[in-house]
């Protein structure tokens, strides 16, 4: 069924072009798309620079700007391309058109396209914007919610699943049920594009794996946001490494594992005789880092304090270790990482709203196994050829995985990971887990 008219085209009509402003290679396509049935010539822009520099070379009749740019406020630019190129209908992602444009010839049009796109997009971590429709109501586009039904998979017959024991209840069978969370089914699922170090094919993990290529070569602080256990270092593992650092030093800091006393000489550094026990100087973490990647985990739990001090060096990439009045010039790229919503953390006066904007201007979340059950097969299969790689690879019935997809997995990847290290140690000389190896931990048998 079709939910918005598609507004009249006149076959005389001269191509008209329009440019759209995205670093989201999937949202560019599916409104290039649209836009090409409507005979728009499209082109296309990765930031807001690039966009500026399209339409100083050729203006465009229309610019679509997605909701968040890469490399330049959302604002600023809307403001300045609108002073620049006043003629050009200029329209953003979430459906508002300045006012000087409100009445442009392509509004209809312009507005269908992007309602189309939005009614196929139900990514995980897009929002379903209020757009204004031809006659000035506001049609609220909600993105699709997940079902309570229950999720089938279907067991194939992998290397590491055994037949049933006897033993096994009767009621694991061929079919296992895994309640789903929500996926990002907006991006086209491609698992080749996916990175060795995150596991799965869902979609919301493919789309962790696009964002993290499109951003690895980049100087831009990353912020990576996601439950705990769900893979967070790895995607800054994966950034480094994919990055023109990669030949430079990685290092990580737990800001959570260190006591508030001791971490600014941590980050920093001291010099002899800073504080007591300070016996020798010593180079900090952000030093250590210089030339290549500085990974700050569990950022949220910096105390504000310190966080003030970060601020600076993220500002301005000087330093001063504790007891030192000189400064020290480093070069690092920062990524974060946090399981808080630190952007609320930061309206609640708990996180510097200024230190949050500065490190946050590309964001990574990584999803909880919940949202992408699928994988959980791929996921056991990695796991079990890890801890076989200095004995043989242990396999599961289908008892012990039927008892694995029951489990609703709140420690995420990490505990499937502990669990099967669990079992395999339980399993001694035994090849197959049963349902007797499958421990979660929670009481002692």
């Amino acid at each position: 069924m079709q939910l918005f008219p598609i507004p009249p085209v006149s076959p005389r009509m001269r191509p008209r072009t329009a440019l759209v402003a995205s670093a989201d290679r999937s949202f560019r396509q599916r409104l290039a798309h649209v836009l090409s049935g409507l005979r728009w010539q499209v082109r296309e822009a990765e930031g807001g620079a690039q966009a500026w520099a399209e339409a100083e070379a050729s203006p465009p009749e229309a610019v679509i700007v997605d909701s968040w740019l890469p490399d330049l406020d959302l604002s600023e630019f809307l403001s300045e391309f609108k002073g620049r190129f006043p003629e050009v209908d200029l329209v953003t992602a979430a459906g508002n058109i300045a006012a000087e444009s409100s009445r442009g010839p392509y509004r209809q049009e312009l507005l269908y396209a992007l309602r189309h796109c939005q009614e196929t997009d139900t990514a995980a971590w897009n929002s379903a914007p209020a757009i204004e429709n031809s006659e000035g109501e506001i049609a609220r586009l909600e993105s699709a919610k997940p079902t309570n039904a229950a999720l089938a998979l279907p067991i194939p017959a992998p290397c590491n699943v055994a037949p049933t024991r006897p033993s096994a209840p009767a009621g694991a069978g061929k079919t296992i049920s895994i309640q789903p969370g929500r996926t990002a089914q907006g991006v086209e699922p491609n698992p080749s594009d996916r990175l060795p170090e995150l596991v799965g094919n869902a979609a919301c993990m493919l789309e962790v794996s696009r964002r993290v290529r499109l951003v690895a070569p980049r100087m831009t602080p990353v912020l990576i946001e996601g439950p705990t256990g769900s893979g967070k270092e790895l995607v800054a593992e994966a950034l480094h490494r994919l990055s023109t650092r990669s030949r430079k030093p990685f290092v990580a800091i737990n800001c959570a594992a260190i006591p508030e006393a001791l971490l600014e000489a941590e980050l920093f550094g001291h010099t002899r005789g800073a504080f007591t026990g300070a016996v020798q100087g010593r180079t900090g973490r952000i030093e250590a880092a210089n030339g290549g990647t500085l990974f700050l985990d569990e950022i949220g739990e910096m105390p504000l304090g310190l966080q003030a001090k970060l601020l600076r060096f993220v500002e301005c990439g000087e330093l001063q270790r504790v007891g030192d009045n000189e400064t020290v010039k480093v070069d690092v790229r920062i990524l974060a990482a946090t399981h808080r919503p630190l952007a609320q953390h930061a309206q609640s006066g708990g996180f510097r709203s200024d230190l949050y904007y500065r490190l946050a201007v590309f964001l990574i979340r990584t999803p909880s196994l919940a949202e992408h059950p699928q994988d959980l097969l791929l996921l056991v299969e990695h796991f079990l050829q890890q801890l076989g790689r200095d004995t043989p690879v242990k396999r599961l019935d289908e008892g012990a995985l039927a008892k694995l997809a029951a489990h609703d997995w709140p420690g995420n990847v990490r505990e499937l990971e502990h669990v099967l290290e669990r079992g395999v140690i339980l399993a001694g000389e035994n090849p197959v887990l049963t349902l007797r190896e499958i421990d979660f931990g929670l009481s002692v048998n």
